[in-house]
C-alpha cells in the first residue's frame, strides 16, 4: 500500500478543483496565508516586548495578617 503515485495526486487535485472551484481554493489559500502572517507578526511582537512581571508577581515584603472565621449558623 505504500505512498501514492503522481497520477493519484493529480486525480485528487482535479476532483477537488471540480468540487470547490478555483476561486474558492484561491480565497482559502489567501485566508490561510493571512492567518499565518498574522500569527508570525504576533509572535514577533510578543518576543520584542520585555516581560513586565506578568509571569511572576512582585513581592513587596509586606505581610497581611487576618483571621479566618467560619459560619456558625447552618441554614436548613
Amino acid at each position: 500500500m505504500g505512498s501514492f503515485s503522481i497520477w493519484h495526486w493529480l486525480i485528487v487535485l482535479v476532483i477537488v478543483m471540480l468540487i470547490f472551484g478555483t476561486k474558492k481554493l484561491r480565497n482559502m489559500g489567501a485566508d490561510l496565508g493571512g492567518a499565518v502572517r498574522g500569527f508570525k507578526d504576533g509572535m514577533r511582537e510578543a518576543g520584542d516586548k520585555p516581560a513586565d512581571g506578568a509571569a511572576s508577581p512582585q513581592v513587596t515584603g509586606k505581610t497581611v495578617e487576618g483571621e479566618v472565621k467560619s459560619k456558625s449558623e447552618h441554614k436548613a
